[in-house]
């Protein structure tokens, strides 16, 4: 059975999940994308990604 807070923590992370692939989609449309930012954010997403797996 699944807490309740366990299950806040994961609506928590994927809630940050989903900002970070806006933000990842959003550096990668401009017209100079910062690659160096969008490895940064992606590092972080699968940080995320590996926590949400883990519970």
């Amino acid at each position: 059975m699944v807490s309740s807070h366990t299950s806040g923590h994961v609506n928590a992370l994927q809630s940050k999940h989903a900002g970070l692939e806006a933000a990842i989609a959003e550096e990668m449309n401009r017209p100079a994308p910062d690659e160096t930012a969008i490895r940064s954010l992606k590092r972080k997403k699968l940080r995320i990604k590996e926590e949400i797996a883990s519970q």
